[in-house]
């Protein structure tokens, strides 16, 4: 297939955490959601949790009325959240699993398992006009369940490939990466959207974003720790710039 421009979402979700480590007001996460956009973000990430342990709902107030761009707006599959996404009709909603005592979200969501419940929590949020993703691993049976219950755009699960990277493990990187790849191939075939993200770094990304079938990448966490050292637009814009190398690299070969 054509390459297409790959577009890169910026989760803010660990501005906010930085806040709630203190209190009070500072950093401020819409703040950043903008310079991330002046950088050259495509789109805006923001989880809220269930015990609100970063983004709040003001914060979501804030980024719908700020942003330019699209919001994609992570949640769990509840009614609560379900309420708050129908109440701001942001761009996009990404269900995601959810877990109180996890760090971070650490795999895909069981939706073969879920199908039914899911297909129905799903089917209001479109109604809505909220484009619909799901958050799965790299496994066929997800992808097969995440297109018949509705969904529009899958997001897979890159954590295990990072993981690897980081472990110097790079047989079982190589591994994963094959799985994305074909998944992303198969998810396309479909008609689905795909999207990748999660533990994405500049050492990693490369490989991700030559996926000619991935249409957008979500990366939070390593750009908000980086903006430590080089400021948040310019660790932006290396991400943009490495995203967009790949892409071209990946047309040529």
């Amino acid at each position: 297939m054509a390459q297409t421009r790959l577009r890169l979402g910026v989760n803010i979700d660990h501005v906010a955490t930085v806040r709630n480590a203190r209190g009070g007001a500072y950093p401020d996460p819409v703040r950043a959601a903008k310079l991330a956009e002046d950088a050259g973000a495509d789109g805006i990430t923001a989880h809220l949790r269930e015990d609100r342990r970063h983004i709040t709902d003001t914060d979501i107030e804030g980024l719908m009325e700020a942003l330019s761009g699209p919001l994609n707006f992570e949640m769990a599959a509840t009614d609560e959240m379900q309420k708050i996404a129908l109440r701001h009709k942001p761009h996009a909603v990404c269900i995601v699993p959810e877990k109180r005592e996890e760090r971070t979200t650490e795999g895909g969501l069981e939706v073969a398992r879920e199908e039914n419940r899911l297909a129905h929590f799903i089917a209001p949020l479109r109604d809505a006009g909220c484009r619909v993703s799901i958050f799965i691993a790299a496994d066929k049976k997800q992808i097969e369940a995440a297109h018949r219950i509705g969904a529009e755009v899958i997001e897979l699960h890159t954590g295990a490939y990072c993981d690897y990277h980081a472990e110097g493990d790079f047989e079982a990187r190589d591994t994963e990466l094959a799985a994305l790849t074909d998944m992303a191939a198969f998810a396309h075939s479909l008609g689905l959207e795909v999207h990748a993200g999660h533990g994405l770094t500049y050492e990693t990304v490369g490989p991700i974003a030559a996926i000619p079938e991935v249409m957008e990448l979500n990366i939070g966490h390593f750009l908000i720790g980086e903006a430590v050292f080089r400021g948040l637009a310019p660790a932006v814009q290396e991400m943009r710039r490495l995203m967009d190398d790949a892409r071209e690299g990946g047309a040529e070969a």
